[in-house]
This record gives C-alpha cells, structure tokens and sequence, in this order.
C-alpha cells in the first residue's frame, strides 16, 4: 500500500489520475502537515474514491496542546467524519513526551464510534520511549502508526522499523514514512518487511506573485524561492511501479 501525502484537493486529483488508491490529507504541508479545508476534503470525495485520511493538527512544532487548541481540533475531526473521511491523523503528547492517553482515548473511540480507522502519526518519532508509546497506542485501539522509527528519515530508522514490525506488527499496523522515494523504498520493504509506505513525492512549482518589490512570501529560498509545494506526478509513478 502506497499512501501518498497531499496539501490540497489537487494533490488529491493528482495522485488519483496517477493510480493511487489511499492518501493523507493535509493543508500547510510547509508546516509538517495541518488539519485540511473541509472543502477540499468534500471535493476529494465527490470526485475520486480515494480511501481518505484526514489530518488533525491545528499547528506546527509539536504535539502537547493547550485545552482551546485540543478543543478546536476535537470539532475538526468530528467535521471531517461527518463528511466522509475514512479515517482521522492525530497525536498527543504530554509534556514529558510520553502519549497523551486521555485525549488520545477520546479521539479513538469518536473515530471508532464512527467505523473510520485511527492512525497516530508521527508524533511517535518524539515519543520518550517508542516500545512504551506504541503499547499504549495498541492498548488505546489505534489502527495504525506512522513512523521514521524515531530517525530523520525511514531509511535511517530500518532497525526501530524491523524490531516494531517484528514484535508489534500482528497487534497494530506499521506505516513507514519520511525520506521515501523510489531509490530506497525497496530497500526499506526488505529490511522492515512493513509493506505500508508513506511518502509526499513533493515537487514544486512556480508562482512568481510570491515577491513584490520589498515584501516577500516565500517559504523557501534559492531556486525554491518563487515556488510552492505540491506532489510530483514522476516520483509518484515511479514509486507506484515498485510497490505496485
């Protein structure tokens, strides 16, 4: 299974027309991924049947959240349930970086209540202990994790990847994520045995409105100054041949 990470109803329509069966859905993928449009969520189902997973992160950094923040998010998922989303991202963390059971609790038995799948992401990869946070996430009911295995990247994390595979596998799903590409998913497969991939396949592209003479809104630089993020139809192909 090849889940691709999309920002937009068009990365949506983008990954479809290359053959891709599940994405996430996220807005501000700048950011490492927020809670989408309720727009382009209903648009992706009225036009596709993509199997969906909504994102649920009301902001960037990292995952311990104040009680108005929690709350806000807490109406999102339920929106994106009600419009179709089959399944809700989320994560919680408490301060001392160990899983936040309360809330997580409340999001798992609302997204279970509705018969969608729960999915922690990678929240896990900040987690204190990951064999620690990832029996709590089975004990809580979550489907499925997504992971680096704690690393910068997938390929960097193979041997936390195998040994969660290995011995939580058959009780929760291993979803391996960050820094996959064509190149190295082969690899990552092999070595892990994890046949659920995660990847943005991220490109670029040009919007020359993104400077004016003394102001800018970039979110990169260099050659990348001018541009925007959005999912590559080639690294998607590419990818698409080898995990089939």
């Amino acid at each position: 299974m090849l889940e691709i990470c999309c920002g937009s109803f068009e990365d949506a329509m983008t990954a479809y027309e290359c053959g891709v069966r599940r994405i996430e859905l996220n807005s501000a993928l700048s950011l490492g991924g927020l809670t989408p449009s309720l727009g382009s969520l209903i648009m992706t189902k009225q036009y596709t049947d993509l199997e969906v997973m909504a994102m649920i992160r009301s902001r960037g950094a990292g995952f311990c959240y104040t009680e108005y923040q929690y709350e806000q998010m807490l109406e999102d998922m339920k929106l994106m349930l009600a419009y179709g989303s089959d399944g809700i991202v989320f994560g919680f963390l408490k301060e001392d970086r160990t899983i936040d059971e309360k809330r997580c609790r409340e999001f798992v038995e609302n997204i279970h209540n509705e018969g969608r799948q729960a999915v922690f992401h990678r929240a896990f990869d900040c987690a204190k202990d990951a064999n620690q946070a990832i029996e709590t996430l089975i004990d809580l009911g979550v489907d499925r994790v997504l992971t680096s295995g704690q690393a910068p990247t997938a390929e960097e994390g193979i041997a936390l990847l195998s040994k969660l595979q290995k011995e939580y596998g058959k009780q929760i799903e291993i979803l391996a994520g960050c820094g996959i590409h064509a190149e190295n998913v082969k690899k990552i497969i092999e070595e892990t045995e994890i046949l659920q991939i995660h990847s943005s396949c991220g490109g670029w592209r040009e919007d020359f409105t993104t400077k004016g003479e003394q102001v800018s809104f970039a979110i990169s630089s260099g050659k990348h100054e001018n541009q925007y993020e959005t999912v590559s139809v080639d690294k998607i192909t590419n990818l698409l041949k080898i995990c089939g």
